[in-house]
């Protein structure tokens, strides 16, 4: 059980990391975001739905401006958004498609 948590807040992560990137229009540094999330206390191997969603407020606004990029209101609320309806659970469809 603890293993299945743990992946799942992996590819909460790696979610993350993806719809940010998209959001922003820049590749996000990974490792750089990863750090940050684990400053605040959480850890991003098991991050969990609740800090995935915290972490896309001022904790967010704040790790873009340090790299000098910024979110519009209504692209951050979305991604908020994303964060809230994402089930790690569920494979996306590009991971169906990566079993065949």
């Amino acid at each position: 059980m603890a293993a299945a948590h743990s992946q799942n807040g992996r590819r909460r992560f790696d979610h993350l990391v993806t719809e940010l990137s998209v959001a922003v229009g820049v590749k996000v540094p990974r490792y750089a975001l990863w750090l940050r999330i684990h400053e605040y206390g959480w850890n991003p191997d098991e991050l969990s739905r609740e800090a995935a969603i915290s972490f896309c407020g001022t904790p967010l606004s704040s790790f873009l401006a340090t790299r000098g990029l910024r979110l519009r209101a209504h692209r951050q609320r979305r991604l908020k958004r994303e964060m809230e309806r994402y089930d790690p659970a569920i494979p996306t469809p590009y991971e169906r498609m990566e079993r065949f």
